[in-house]
């Protein structure tokens, strides 16, 4: 799959950077083409002229600064990486710098697992391993009440008649506290915080809206083959995902729903306020990826 330069078609519609953390495994290559394919297949729209350009920021591929007014939204995937610490790779770094300066910008950021930790950290909150270890499987988060300012969620929560949802989980670290202004949207009974939010334009969701049951039971099988996690919780996870798989399509319309919503408090207080320059450290890489057969990291989440 190639995608075009950011410069190519500035005007023709919307345009998304995805921002891939993560390497390519043998099988997301063999049964999907790669992640990249898993994520825009996810999460575009079907609109004329919407526009994916993805970036492998775990290679260090990143946006060049003078290209980012001219993405509508930037998605940021998970990844097998940390989001926390001081020791964290300089790509993680300069990552949680490029979150902090778009959504400054006004932009609608959506982050996914790592990518929802790291939109945390790069937004002031606070992120760390989870007390309760690896979380594993089809899990149950539950929305709180009070999401009438968050349309694309009152929305879908409305549409379903319940305030629960199931998603695909795999992970062992976690937001602690959500940035100053966050919010959060979702709980469940092992992560106090499943998805946030930061105004109108940046959202995090700790679950993966864009796998699917053969994803995970495919990652579970390497997950228990490395030793990353032990028998009983694979075996465990592995019964949530025959049993019931995810409500991947509820999950992937509220995504939608966030990364092309009208203009809010948020928006509306960015176009108030002059763009802030993005740091110097953005603009020393630019590449657009077209989906090679990258090289399997030990494993990709």
């Amino acid at each position: 799959m190639t995608v075009a330069p950011a410069t190519a078609a500035a005007g023709s519609g919307r345009r998304y950077a995805l921002l891939l953390a993560l390497n390519d495994s043998e099988y997301a290559r063999k049964a999907h083409g790669g992640y990249g394919n898993v994520f825009v297949g996810a999460l575009r729209s079907g609109d004329a002229g919407e526009t994916w350009d993805c970036f492998r920021v775990i290679d260090g591929e990143f946006p060049a600064a003078e290209d980012l007014p001219l993405y509508d939204g930037f998605v940021v995937s998970g990844s097998p990486h940390d989001a926390h610490g001081d020791g964290a790779p300089c790509w993680v770094r300069r990552l949680c710098l490029l979150l902090g300066t778009v959504h400054a910008m006004g932009k609608r950021v959506l982050g996914v697992c790592f990518g929802h930790q790291a939109l945390c950290r790069a937004l002031g909150g606070k992120v760390g391993r989870a007390p309760a270890g690896w979380v594993v499987g089809v899990k149950e988060v539950t929305f709180v009440e009070d999401v009438e300012a968050f349309g694309f969620l009152e929305e879908g929560i409305s549409r379903r008649k319940r305030s629960t949802a199931s998603i695909i989980e795999v992970h062992q670290d976690e937001v602690w506290e959500v940035p100053p202004g966050g919010k959060v949207l979702a709980y469940s009974d092992k992560t106090r915080v499943e998805m946030f939010a930061v105004g109108d334009n940046a959202l995090g969701i700790q679950g993966h809206p864009e796998y699917t049951n053969d994803i995970l039971l495919n990652l579970i099988n390497r997950l228990v083959g490395t030793s990353t996690i032990d028998g009983c919780l694979g075996d465990d996870a592995r019964r949530t995902a025959e049993s019931s798989g995810p409500d991947r399509e509820f999950w992937t319309g509220l995504c939608k729903g966030f990364l092309r919503g009208r203009g809010g408090a948020a928006a509306a207080a960015a176009a108030r306020t002059p763009v802030q320059e993005p740091a110097p450290e953005l603009s020393c890489c630019h590449h657009v990826a077209c989906f090679p057969a990258a090289a399997s990291a030990p494993i990709g989440l």
